[in-house]
């Protein structure tokens, strides 16, 4: 079953099938080629020409010389400038202390620092644990707790945020802080101590990078993942789960090329990325970043997300790409002043994690002229496993593509004994070199989810006759608003802890540029009172803002159940019918 195409496409299109694409890119001596590996006991597909480390990254990319690695208002870094301020921060790390397997912990915005910091560390053969840079304090604590950090690597303002929750991390022996703006007490110091501001990097006196012995199937990072139940769970992914992406992301690029009847280009060509989405989330770190440094391709970095200053930024950046959640895209093609600025050169407008309206597929190529993109992946899988763009997208709007070619989809029954026939909806199971090894020190929730090297997603979807995928539901209770996680039993258990709350409910409701908001249901206790506005100040005091409801609707009995106690949600979302259809 497919969908009718939103625009005109060429009738000659596709000039190649699929399997015609496969073929021809992954065959012997070319550039896709794949190969097996030994991953952890299974027999895996790989791309037989990624990099093998993030070490061997950081360092290759010293060769893409003075071209721009980063912007960030007025600081603009090169490559060899990132380079030296790497390899600087490094060797300060080793001197601290710092060895194979520890964990290092970044918790700061879309700064310079963090990329540095983050290869820094990786180049030690440290494990990198990205924090949610909008986590509250207490959120930041549970992290860093349970990754038994050692090291901090932080920017002022988490710094402050922190500042009441270090004496409950007695593991954290470090902290050096970025961009500080009050005097550092204690274990805390200045990270320009050692490497000094952005506008330094360029002139800092080269240091021996580290020789540390690293295996593409090491350790590498712990991204947290909001579950559907629970605290998040760190996710453990290695060092071959990153740099997969950079050969995923080339062959999904040379794959539409060759669908359309153009030749792919014999080197990756740099562009110019304007990067909206945190480098704590995969599709920022992973899918972004890797591939950029690959291409020698530059990454803008803005402070907060604002879209007159993305157009201003586009218009003298000559930005090619931007994106990273349809929220991106809705605000740029509705802006008042979008006609005043010239966006031109933007060539796609791609973005995950939530989902998309085929209006907005058919919009990023009429009314900018650039190719839009979307594909599928989760924490689980380090960013990529299925792509969709171009012609293809347009094709199948409501599809996240096929997988690339060292990915396996499968769709599984309920009790994941059963593969289900093509077409029909199941629990959607992925494998490749990019599946995360597992969750840090959780070996239940590990051996629930990850099998003899499939992740059990518990997505619902279905595969077409073509391989293409489509995400028909995701995890039970998972609320993705704007591409960031929510999770149900958090926020409910937080209005749980309110006096006058016995009942309630956390609900996802459509929203036209989010995707979906957050939304909860309450029933209160007998003689109590509470209104929307105290029980959203109750949210917002201990969690982040993101996930604050934006409605509440109050009820007069219980909640509905089935026969388990488990609440019937979707019984609720007619409550909030005004709000659905706004959207």
């Amino acid at each position: 079953m497919t969908t009718e195409p939103l625009v005109a496409l060429d009738p000659s299109w596709p000039k190649m099938t699929l399997a015609q694409v496969t073929a021809a890119l992954t065959a012997p001596g070319a550039k896709f080629e794949m190969g097996m590996a030994d991953i952890h006991g299974v027999p895996t597909r790989v791309w037989k020409n990624a990099p093998p480390t993030l070490a061997w990254l950081a360092q290759a990319a010293r060769a893409h010389g003075d071209k721009l690695f980063t912007i960030h208002e007025d600081e603009r870094v090169t490559y060899e400038a990132a380079y030296r301020a790497t390899a600087a921060l490094a060797a300060h790390l080793a001197a601290l202390g710092v060895a194979k397997g520890d964990r290092v912990a970044i918790a700061m915005r879309n700064l310079p620092e963090w990329p540095v910091a983050f290869f820094a560390a990786a180049s030690l053969g440290a494990i990198v644990v990205p924090l949610n840079a909008w986590w509250t304090g207490a959120e930041l604590e549970y992290g860093l707790a349970d990754s038994g950090a050692k090291i901090l690597i932080v920017d002022g303002e988490r710094h402050h945020r922190l500042a009441a929750h270090y004496a409950a991390l007695p593991a954290l022996e470090h902290i050096l802080v970025a961009r500080a703006s009050a005097p550092l007490e204690g274990v805390a110091a200045r990270l320009e101590d050692a490497i000094g501001t952005p506008h330094d990097w360029a002139t800092l006196a080269e240091v021996a990078f580290p020789a540390i012995d690293i295996a593409p199937d090491d350790d590498a990072t712990i991204f947290y993942t909001s579950g559907t139940t629970g605290n998040p769970k760190g996710a453990l992914g290695t060092h071959r789960n990153l740099t997969t992406n950079i050969l995923s992301s080339g062959y999904s690029a040379a794959r539409q090329l060759l669908r359309r009847g153009e030749v792919p280009p014999a080197a990756p060509i740099p562009k110019t990325m304007l990067t909206v989405i945190p480098l704590f989330h995969v599709t920022a770190c992973s899918a972004t970043m890797m591939m950029a440094i690959a291409s020698g391709s530059t990454l803008i970095f803005l402070r907060k997300w604002d879209t007159v200053r993305a157009m201003e930024i586009i218009e003298r950046e000559k930005v090619n790409l931007t994106g990273g959640v349809p929220t991106i895209a809705w605000q740029l093609l509705e802006h008042p002043d979008r006609e005043k600025y010239d966006l031109s050169s933007l060539e796609a407008i791609a973005y995950g994690g939530a989902p998309s309206a085929p209006e907005l597929v058919k919009r990023i190529y009429t009314e900018f002229g650039a190719l839009p993109g979307n594909g599928w992946g989760m924490t689980e899988t380090m960013a990529t496993v299925t792509a969709h763009s171009g012609e293809d997208y347009l094709a199948r709007p409501t599809s996240a593509g096929p997988p690339v070619a060292v990915a396996d989809l499968r769709i599984m029954d309920e009790a994941g004994e059963r593969e289900r026939a093509t077409g029909e909806v199941g629990e959607l199971w992925a494998r490749g070199p990019m599946i995360v090894r597992g969750y840090w020190n959780k070996p239940e929730a590990t051996a629930e989810t990850f099998i003899d090297g499939w992740v059990r997603t518990g997505d619902l979807a279905r595969v077409d006759e073509d391989g293409f995928l489509y995400v028909v539901d995701r995890a039970k209770d998972m609320i993705i608003r704007g591409g960031e996680n929510i999770y149900s039993t958090e926020v409910e258990n937080v209005l749980y802890a309110h006096p006058a709350v016995t009942d309630c409910a956390l609900i996802g409701v459509p929203h036209r540029t989010l995707g979906e908001e957050p939304v909860a249901v309450v029933h209160l206790c007998p003689g109590c009172s509470a209104t929307e506005a105290e029980l959203q100040g109750w949210v917002r005091e201990r969690l982040a803002a993101f996930k604050v409801p934006v409605a509440i609707r109050f009820v007069d009995e219980t909640l509905p159940r089935n026969a388990n106690g488990k609440i019937l949600k979707k019984d609720l979302k007619g409550l909030f019918e005004d709000r659905a259809a706004a959207a």
